[in-house]
């Protein structure tokens, strides 16, 4: 999850929202930190479902990262009071299933699933394969998801 984190970060712009779906322990999270590295930010990335949203600053003049745990919100008015610069910003948010209609012409959404059975809450254990699905709709996926 993480390499693929890191690739999908290395294509991604500001104004891109980006939303994660799948289980506890699928790899979100780690796909975000990849996403991070790709997008060369200041971390370390970590979930923020406590504080519900975290901007890690670009080490290198890009866009800042701006990492949402929507998972405590229950409506798109709550994670609107969170103040997000989305044209200057990458937007990942996880668990966002919803909460984001209206947001932004475009979106890529990430669905994850992994094995029911067993495995690490990361998603970083070998052997344990993830499917992920990637699914861009709006004007600036219409040649499709990066590689």
């Amino acid at each position: 999850m993480h390499a693929l984190g890191v690739r999908l970060g290395a294509g991604l712009e500001a104004g891109d929202l980006v939303v994660l779906t799948g289980p506890l322990g699928a790899g979100k999270t780690t796909l975000v930190r990849g996403i991070g590295e790709g997008l060369h930010v200041r971390g370390p990335v970590t979930s923020p479902t406590f504080v519900l949203a975290r901007t890690h600053p670009s080490t290198v003049g890009g866009p800042p990262l701006v990492h949402v745990d929507a998972y405590r919100l229950s409506s798109a008015l709550e994670l609107d009071d969170l103040d997000i610069d989305y044209p200057h910003s990458v937007v990942v948010v996880e668990w966002g299933d919803g909460l984001l209609d209206g947001i932004s012409p475009s979106l890529l959404r990430i669905d994850i699933e992994r094995p029911t059975e067993g495995g690490s809450e990361d998603g970083d254990e070998q052997g344990e394969p993830r499917t992920v699905t990637m699914t861009g709709t709006g004007p600036r996926w219409t040649d499709g998801p990066p590689a």
